[in-house]
Formats: C-alpha cells, structure tokens, sequence
C-alpha cells in the first residue's frame, strides 16, 4: 500500500497595498511593507515549487482573489481560505484537504527552508502535530497527521499574540503527541525588518 501524500500549505494574503503587513506598515511605511511581502512570498513559493516530496497548495485570501502571475507559476494548486479568524481559517483546510498530513506555513518567516518542512512530516510520521516555534510567541507552522482524526486545536487562541503557540498547545489532549520544531522569527515589526535586512536572507 503507497503511503499517503503529504500536503504543504502556504497561507498568504494577495499582496494589495495598506492590507498586508499592517503592523509592519506602521514602523516603516505601506509602500515599502507591501513591497517586502512581494518579495518574501515570491522567494517563498520559489523554494518549494519543485519539491516533488510533497503535495503544494495555496490559501488564499481575500477568497477567489488572483494571485500575480509573477508570484505563481503555476505549479501549485489555489484554495481559499474561507471565512473566521485565522484559526478557523486552518482548521478549515485541515479539514478540507485530500488524506494524508498536512504542515501549513505562512509567508512571513524569510528563514523556512524545505529542509524545515522535510523535517516537520518526519515527525509527523510517530506524533500526532508538529510546530514550529516564532520568536514572538506564535508559530511558522503547524502541522497534523490528521489520522484517525483531526483535532481541534485552533480554539479560544489569542492570535497575534505572545500566548498563540501555548494557548493552541493547551487544546491538545492527554496522551497526543507533539513534536516543536527550532525557533524561527517572523518580520512583523521595524526591529525585526532591520533584523533581516542585516542577515540579507533573501
């Protein structure tokens, strides 16, 4: 029997000037803000979309936007994200998903390698999720085996917040296995912005 596929998820914004990288924006302006999350989504999607270990997918929202073509080329299959906070918005498309486990990442952390989420389905191979740590007290990514079941793990969570990784934690049953990842920080911020611009990640 052939093992079930293994699906990475890239959840991101379509790039509109004064809707992403909000918080960001009001360190270091809207146009260069937008013009940083261009930039880190194309790197992103560039580093993954030829890995053939697993299945790729985008989540996009607004729901039904067009992406730029600049920035999908188009080997990469496009869902929505849906409605809800975030929360809802993932737990959707673990749900929603073909079988097999599923990591989902955002666009924000320059630092994601595939080498990071080859790493994360391993684990999912003996634990039941998978996370990787931000230094800001959320997460770059989440991962779930999704068999037998998929857990609810994303409610009552105080998102954009220092308590978003432990309060998501605090949802998991007794006895369910959980595997954290190395820490990674997402540029949320002017510090962070200067952080990377200094370590030329891209």
């Amino acid at each position: 029997m052939n093992a079930l596929p293994k699906h990475l998820v890239v959840f991101l914004k379509v790039p509109r000037l004064g809707t992403v990288k909000t918080r960001l924006a009001r360190d270091i302006g809207h146009v260069p803000a937008c013009a940083f999350y261009r930039t880190l989504t194309a790197t992103i999607l560039n580093r993954f979309e030829t890995d053939k270990r697993w299945q790729r997918w985008i989540a996009i929202t607004p729901d039904h936007e067009m992406l730029p073509r600049q920035l999908c080329r188009g080997t990469w299959n496009i869902i929505s994200q849906g409605r809800g906070n975030i929360g809802a918005r993932m737990n959707r498309v673990m749900q929603c998903l073909p079988p097999g486990p599923v990591a989902i990442i955002g666009s924000d952390i320059p630092g994601i390698m595939p080498q990071h989420i080859s790493n994360a389905f391993k684990r999912l191979g003996n634990d039941d999720a998978v996370f990787g740590p931000a230094t800001d007290g959320g997460y770059w990514l989440v991962g779930l085996k999704r068999r037998p079941v998929i857990p609810e793990i994303f409610n009552n969570v105080r998102w954009s917040s220092e308590h978003a990784l432990a309060d998501t934690l605090a949802n998991f049953k007794h006895g369910q296995r959980i595997a954290l990842l190395e820490e990674l920080e997402d540029v949320d911020n002017g510090p962070a912005f200067q952080r990377w611009r200094n370590s030329q990640q891209l």
